[in-house]
């Protein structure tokens, strides 16, 4: 989840779908409340740790977090520098989640299919929308937390890609790097605030309509393609500072892309990202 996440256009929430610990990860985020300080106090440690899953919790972040952290460089790089091949393995990994995604629908009718029309219409529209001039103003950045952690946890709606939309990205990745706790802990209470807040939405979602909730979240990925096509024409950019950021680009076919010929590359990027999907299922249907 974590290296996904660091990527403007991959979902951790896909990641978190596929190996099956989606709605385990939703139970437990809203067992977060109040209550848990009436547990510690009346009942200890324990209890506490017991309530709110704190094993599960506890694995799950420490392995975002140290994925963010180590491979944020590194895909930084990627993206600059062979960004076909980067997008073409997680094209590969996002086509076969969305296999995976509406499989689990039990039900399918006129209804569930609107719903993934309609999912995939926002997916898509949200993946057109030109990135915003960085800032980095605080309350900015706590409510660029907060959405994009709403996203993050949504399969096929990329949270990195929203704070590229909102304008963040550039300033949250150079946090990072550099070590600004300020900025880090000001975008984490933000995150903290928003997956609070939305994960009590999904399940309510879940429990009262699970097959039109998996219909748009199916739908969410199939848009989001347009996003990591690998091939791109760049027909507009702007200058932030001193980064060039792309303003408007369009999907090409790969026989039409002015670069280095790596199209055998990207395919058998793109197949193991897809086998990588399949791999994780088998894993996590054992379990």
């Amino acid at each position: 989840m974590g290296a996904a996440d660091v990527v403007p256009g991959v979902s951790g929430g896909t990641i978190a779908f596929i190996s099956g610990i989606y709605e385990e990860l939703i139970d437990s985020i809203n067992k977060v409340d109040l209550s848990l300080f009436k547990t510690l106090k009346k009942n200890g440690l324990k209890a506490f740790w017991k309530q709110v899953n704190g094993n599960f919790l506890l694995a799950l972040f420490l392995g975002i977090g140290i994925s963010v952290v180590s491979l944020a460089k590194g895909i930084s790089w990627l993206l600059i520098n062979e960004p076909v091949l980067l997008w073409s393995f997680f094209f590969g990994l996002v086509v076969a989640s969305i296999l995976f995604v509406g499989k689990s629908i039990q039900k399918w009718n006129i209804a569930t299919i609107i719903m993934l029309i309609i999912g995939t219409g926002v997916a898509y529209y949200i993946t057109t929308l030109p990135p915003s001039e960085n800032t980095d103003s605080l309350p900015f950045l706590f409510l660029s937390g907060a959405l994009a952690i709403c996203a993050m946890i949504l399969p096929g709606i990329s949270g990195a890609f929203i704070l590229v939309l909102l304008g963040s990205y550039k300033v949250i990745l150079d946090a990072v790097h550099e070590h600004n706790f300020k900025i880090i802990a000001t975008v984490g209470l933000g995150a903290i605030f928003g997956l609070l807040s939305f994960a009590r939405i999904l399940k309510w979602m879940f429990k009262h309509y699970k097959d039109l909730t998996l219909a748009v979240l199916t739908g969410f990925i199939l848009g989001s393609l347009n996003k990591i096509w690998p091939w791109k024409k760049i027909l507009e950019t702007k200058v932030f500072g001193d980064k060039i950021v792309t303003i408007k680009e369009e999907s090409i076919s790969p026989f039409a892309f002015e670069g280095d010929n790596q199209l055998v590359f990207a395919i058998v990027l793109a197949m193991v990202g897809f086998s990588l999907i399949l791999l994780l299922e088998k894993l996590a249907s054992k379990k």
